[in-house]
């Protein structure tokens, strides 16, 4: 639960500004990449040169998003409230759990 609402209740709200088959494609993308080049930021320190590839990463997780919206034709969520930046990090991961799950053979 986060600010007084569930977890499906902020999804579902996400999911409505994240309709357009595009959108969707490009969220599946670039979330993923703005996750691993925030994970790769302690590493940054130790590897010379792994602050390009999560600086890249980011931006381009940013852009594909952006790309998203514009085909969406609505402002990103987290315009409207930072809190919608965990969301979508939630999002992509139910996303990739059911289709996991709908993947797995039934007994």
């Amino acid at each position: 639960m986060m600010g007084g609402r569930s977890w499906d209740e902020w999804i579902e709200e996400y999911s409505h500004g994240h309709e357009h088959p595009i959108n969707r494609l490009m969220h599946s993308f670039g979330i993923p990449m703005i996750a691993l080049s925030i994970l790769m930021v302690p590493f940054c320190f130790f590897v010379g040169g792994l602050w390009m590839w999560a600086l890249g990463l980011f931006i381009v997780g940013w852009i594909l998003q952006f790309i998203g919206h514009y085909f969406e034709g609505k402002r990103p969520e987290f315009f409207k409230d930072y809190r919608f930046l965990f969301v979508g990090l939630r999002w992509w991961f139910k996303k990739i759990v059911v289709r996991r799950d709908s993947n797995r053979p039934k007994n």
